[in-house]
């Protein structure tokens, strides 16, 4: 044999297996397609889910340590809510008031309290328009937990919230968006058909909490605004006001959280029996229910890649077969010449990992330049692709090639030499 270590057979195999791939353009391309696919996923899923986490952690230190959050009913999950009180009773409880805020406040365990609605609204400048963007209502003290910085311009006082003072602060998104590079300060802008004037330019750094309160957004337009602005100007829809709770230093979560909860029953006239009518999520749980939402998301995808590997390994097999059956007098000269069983079996098992592994560079590639995508079009997503990304990208397409190559390479080495050497 001209080939005698696996080192040098591998060689070999990668050589034949590139002949084949131009030999078989249609065949060998849909294989590689359903690998690439498959990685792709993986890749890409396994990127931004990473940009996302380090993202969300991020925003979750912005507001401190012990800080924790009171929602007028429960967050996250899956419960499935058709309106009733059978699916989801919780949509009966009462909206948290300022009252209660305003009692909260007053807790010797309590720094501050932060009262906050998200929803969305039209924007207007001159003849530049925005017919949905975000819309952040706060009180006045929100600067105290939230991690961003305001320059130029100021946040609102407490007198404007109270009076509600139609002034608002817009985040970078939003001042591109309207204004172009002019600046924005002391400029009066319509929302929802009613004049604010511009008084500062917020510039994010993380949110409060991420998602579920998202102060200035990173990411997507966005306007700040009082409070009781928002109250009577806007329309503002006061059952979705929640809180953002920050304890005084030296304080613990479980302390400040069972003075809040104490105080909210006892301001609600709760019995000692009933259930809550509010929820507080502290940090930890709401990283679970974070971790417990992608992860849905992610096992979904790992799915849809094995789907896209499971394509590709049926066309490995696919390619391989009638690889074996236009190479049979081929593989009846070799075995004549002295090559074993473990030749031919080692030499067809490259053949398909290298259709694997070319496959999987492909999806590699494209998954590596949407993590690129996400980072330049987001910059509050740091989505980036681990070694470990790579390592088990290309791991996983040479399991793919051996196990779907594993019946064309045992066939090739079955074969006997005399009967192959007479195939026509």
């Amino acid at each position: 044999m001209r080939f005698l270590t696996p080192f040098s057979m591998a060689f070999e195999g990668i050589g034949i297996a590139l002949d084949a791939l131009r030999a078989n353009k249609v065949r060998a391309g849909l294989t590689i397609m359903g690998v690439a696919v498959g990685v792709f996923v993986v890749v890409a899923m396994s990127s931004v889910v990473r940009g996302i986490n380090e993202s969300f952690r991020r925003d979750i230190e912005a507001a401190g340590p012990t800080s924790f959050f009171v929602y007028r009913r429960p967050i996250g999950g899956f419960n499935v809510c058709d309106g009733t009180d059978e699916t989801c009773p919780e949509r009966r409880n009462p909206g948290i008031t300022m009252d209660e805020v305003a009692a909260l406040e007053r807790l010797p365990t309590i720094r501050a309290v932060t009262a906050h609605v998200g929803t969305s609204a039209s924007f207007k400048y001159k003849d530049k328009v925005i017919r949905s963007a975000g819309l952040e209502a706060y009180t006045a003290n929100w600067t105290e937990i939230d991690g961003g910085d305001i320059y130029p311009g100021r946040s609102f006082t407490y007198a404007e919230n109270a009076t509600g003072a139609k002034v608002v602060l817009v985040n970078d998104k939003l001042a591109e968006q309207l204004f172009g590079t002019s600046d924005p300060m002391d400029k009066v802008i319509r929302i929802d058909d009613v004049d604010f004037t511009v008084i500062g330019f917020y510039h994010y750094t993380a949110s409060p909490m991420g998602t579920p309160t998202s102060a200035g957004g990173g990411d997507s337009p966005k306007a700040i605004v009082p409070f009781e602005s928002a109250r009577r100007h806007l329309n503002l829809w006061m059952r979705g006001n929640n809180l953002i709770v920050k304890p005084h230093t030296g304080v613990t979560v479980e302390e400040a959280v069972d003075d809040v909860t104490a105080t909210l029953r006892g301001k609600r006239g709760l019995r000692p029996s009933a259930k809550n009518n509010f929820d507080i999520v502290t940090q930890d749980r709401l990283w679970a229910i974070y971790q417990n939402l992608f992860g849905t998301f992610f096992v979904v995808g790992l799915a849809l890649s094995s789907v896209g590997l499971l394509v590709g390994g049926v066309g490995v097999i696919a390619i391989m077969m009638i690889s074996v059956t236009e190479r049979t007098r081929e593989i009846g000269v070799r075995k004549a010449l002295g090559a074993t069983r473990w030749t031919i079996l080692w030499q067809f098992l490259v053949e398909a990992v290298t259709l694997t592994g070319i496959g999987a560079s492909v999806g590699l590639i494209l998954g590596i330049l949407v993590a690129l995508g996400v980072r330049t079009a987001f910059p509050a997503i740091p989505a980036t692709t681990s070694w470990g990304s790579v390592a088990a990208a290309l791991g996983i397409s040479a399991v793919t090639g051996v196990i779907f190559g594993m019946l064309p390479a045992v066939r090739a080495a079955r074969l006997d030499p005399v009967t192959a050497l007479r195939y026509e």
